[in-house]
């Protein structure tokens, strides 16, 4: 499921307010400035400072 790109453009991070990559395929959105990535579940952006994962992913 892909996201609206004006949903993607108006989201930024909730910790430090800029902004995000969207990954399609990975389904996340990422902040590379802080090295998280944010889950989207359903077709949703969890936006959630506890939910954030590393980033980029441990191999």
């Amino acid at each position: 499921m892909s996201l609206d790109p004006a949903l993607v453009e108006i989201l930024v991070c909730p910790q430090d307010k800029g902004p995000l990559s969207y990954l399609e395929d990975e389904q996340v959105l990422v902040n590379e400035r802080l090295g998280i990535a944010y889950p989207i579940e359903d077709g949703i952006p969890v936006m959630l400072v506890d939910d954030a994962k590393p980033w980029p992913k441990a191999q």
